[in-house]
């Protein structure tokens, strides 16, 4: 019987329990899955990587998977990538783990082969398929570099004792070399490393045997598998079971699951994803082996987490992107304020978009993330009295951030809630995730202390006592000069998103940038997927089957709540400059609801028939509506900064107010924390 006495009570017990995984406790069951920051692959960046790293571990995160490493120089995701391949290598990395230890934490290495999807034109693969997502035309393997690859492998572990880590994972899913192996998608071999099951994984288990022969016996060795590839020509579940079967026999400690592959046409983190929509593939995996397994993807809140570990099928959970936006999410679930927590919204603006661009990551809703070094919020010498003017995203970020650093804060909001037009976008099926932030705000800006006014519109005047103004103005709905925009008809997506305007009948959507694919999903959607796990599982053809490979199937949509039409003056695809990541979820949407979509055009007028256009062709066509909804950009709000600069009231201008370019919240929200990070009582301080 346990002493009581001796138990530790928290609102998350299951969350908070300790796990061991090989020679090593980790003090509860979160572990943050490996994120490519860019800071990876330069030396010089080892410091920046650490206090990244170091943040998290002060944090309360049980274990951290960094980033992929690649163990050869044929492995490596593009050039310059970072790897464990020499004596240099070690030193580096020393560097990361000794700043993690410091701060109290465990941190494990990924080695990830990157095989097809390498950006380099050095990079090996097994089959003859090329990457349909990277160029370069990859070397295929013989046997000797197949022995020299899984040579590799050991190596790279025997130099990630020698840097300090706690454990390895073997990265064997999302697409990359080792998941090339073990699907017939990728490799067509007929050679003893392909054709069936047991040929297919003989890659794998090489590998893991090499990591065990050249690691103490302790050290723990987990392997990242795929349990849903999620693309055509995938495993089946029996494969699957078999290689998490015969890895434990091999030695490994722990199984952090995967979902999907970069090339899967079924979006798996994005923030129209059913929060742990996967979690059932690691479940299953509870009656094939006796091993720690770790979930993931979009687990982003403890209540979540909680309660898949309350079913017990499942060990522990990852939470990568969750922890850029806010480090300290495992400390504040255990101190009983998960609403303290910065919820990662799933956006991938700042994260994934940037990492498959070549920009360093960081975040959305945290700025700070991967710039612990450069963008600190220390107290001020000399608080001074501050006006934020706006409580969109700009204001709100701006308005915490300069209370953090101990200085008077008014906000001044117009209207009679928080958010702007952040608010109108957690309208949008699919981004509910959106109301998160908006809690966040709400609850930090009373934590600090900042005075809110709502409902309070302030004129330059009512300024003029505080030592600097914070702009944040935001902005308002461009109404294009088309003759008949007056007409009855005609709204702006603010009207519709706020409730204002119930569009009726057949829709024209004009304009086809974010704002254009929110307001067509909006209109053509009955009710969100998110609430809904079957029915975005029809609508992306996710199989349930064990024996389908891959775990895909035809998608079923629902039916279109309106019919909707998108136009744009520019000729060509649209959505083009949606993110990377994402926009092709949200053109893939649209076009599953029948949308039509008619580029090239020149609007001529508006009436009672609908919208007149000049097709690309010069031809006259007229497109039915008996709605029309103007998603044609935005115009600053900035009527302010004159008459406070003739008062010499210093004034920052941030946010939409400063540029308006579509709804970018990523940009409002970073430069709120910057420039409240950088007041000053005397000077107006430029944001770039």
């Amino acid at each position: 019987m346990s002493d009581s006495r001796h138990e530790t009570v928290t609102p998350f017990p299951h969350l908070m329990r300790p796990l061991r995984i090989g020679g090593i406790e980790l003090p509860n069951r979160t572990v943050m899955g490996s994120m490519h920051t860019g800071l990876e692959d330069r030396h010089r960046d080892a410091g920046r990587l650490g206090a990244f790293y170091a943040e998290r571990a002060r944090g309360g995160v049980g274990l951290i998977v960094t980033g992929g490493i690649a163990p050869s120089a044929t492995g490596k995701l593009q050039p310059l990538a970072g790897t464990l391949t020499s004596r240099g290598d070690v030193a580096a990395h020393r560097r990361v783990t000794d700043a993690v230890h410091a701060a109290g934490g465990l941190i494990a290495v990924q080695l990830l082969h990157a095989g097809r999807y390498g950006v380099t034109p050095l990079k090996t693969a097994p089959g003859t398929e090329p990457s349909p997502i990277h160029p370069f035309r990859h070397i295929r393997l013989n046997a000797p570099l197949i022995r020299h690859e899984i040579a590799a492998f050991g190596r790279a572990a025997a130099r990630a004792v020698a840097a300090g880590y706690d454990a390895v994972e073997i990265m064997g899913g999302e697409g990359y070399l080792i998941n090339q192996f073990l699907c017939p998608r990728t490799n067509d071999r007929t050679d003893d490393w392909g054709g069936g099951p047991a040929n297919r994984r003989r890659f794998l288990l090489e590998v893991v045997s090499a990591i065990r022969g050249r690691v103490p016996a302790d050290f723990p060795v987990i392997l990242r598998q795929s349990v849903a590839d999620l693309v055509e020509g995938g495993q089946t579940f029996e494969e699957i079971a078999e290689t998490a079967r015969a890895c434990a026999r091999l030695g490994v400690d722990a199984i952090n699951t995967d979902i999907g592959w970069h090339e899967s046409r079924v979006p798996t983190i994005v923030t129209s994803v059913p929060r742990a929509a996967f979690v059932d593939f690691t479940e299953n995996l509870r009656d094939v082996v006796d091993l720690p397994l770790i979930a993931a993807n979009r687990i982003n809140t403890p209540e979540v987490a909680e309660e898949i570990l309350a079913r017990g099928r499942v060990d522990a959970v990852a939470l990568a992107r969750p922890l850029l936006a806010d480090p300290h999410f495992v400390a504040k679930a255990a101190a009983g304020s998960p609403e303290r927590i910065n919820t990662c919204i799933g956006c991938n603006q700042a994260c994934l978009d940037h990492a498959f661009s070549g920009k360093p990551v960081s975040c959305l809703v945290n700025p700070r993330a991967g710039r612990e070094t450069t963008l600190r919020l220390t107290r001020a010498r000399r608080p001074v009295r501050v006006a934020v003017v706006g409580a969109g995203p700009a204001g709100m970020a701006a308005a915490v951030s300069a209370a953090e650093c101990g200085h008077r804060v008014d906000l001044f909001e117009a209207s009679g809630h928080l958010g702007g037009q952040f608010a109108l976008a957690a309208e949008i099926p699919g981004k509910e995730e959106f109301a998160e932030t908006l809690r966040y705000f709400t609850v930090r800006l009373e934590e600090t202390g900042v005075n809110v006014h709502l409902n309070r519109r302030v004129a330059a005047g009512d300024l003029a006592d505080h030592d600097h103004v914070l702009l944040a103005t935001g902005v308002r709905p461009r109404v294009p000069d088309i003759e008949g925009v007056d007409h009855p008809s005609v709204c702006t997506y603010a009207d519709v998103l706020s409730g204002r305007v119930e569009p009726a009948g057949t829709v024209a959507v004009l304009g086809a940038g974010g704002i254009g694919f929110d307001v067509t999903e909006w209109l053509t959607t009955k009710e969100s997927p998110t609430l809904d796990l079957a029915a975005w599982e029809r609508e992306w053809g996710v199989s349930r089957d064990p024996d389908n490979p891959g775990f895909v199937t035809e998608p079923v949509p629902d039916a279109p709540a309106r019919r909707v039409t998108m136009l744009q003056r520019t000729e060509g695809k649209m959505g083009r400059r949606l993110g990377k990541t994402t926009g092709w979820v949200h053109r893939a949407a649209v076009r599953a609801k029948g949308v039509e979509q008619i580029s090239g055009v020149t609007y001529r007028f508006i009436d009672d028939a609908g919208v007149h256009v000049t097709l690309s062709d010069g031809s006259a066509h007229t497109v039915a509506a008996d709605t029309v909804v103007l998603c044609t950009g935005q115009v600053s709000e900035r009527a302010l900064v004159e008459p406070l600069e003739r008062l010499g009231v210093p004034v920052t201008v941030i946010g939409g107010a400063d540029v308006a370019a579509e709804l970018d919240a990523k940009r409002a929200i970073r430069q709120g924390t910057e420039a409240a990070a950088a007041i000053d009582d005397r000077v107006r301080v430029p944001v770039h």
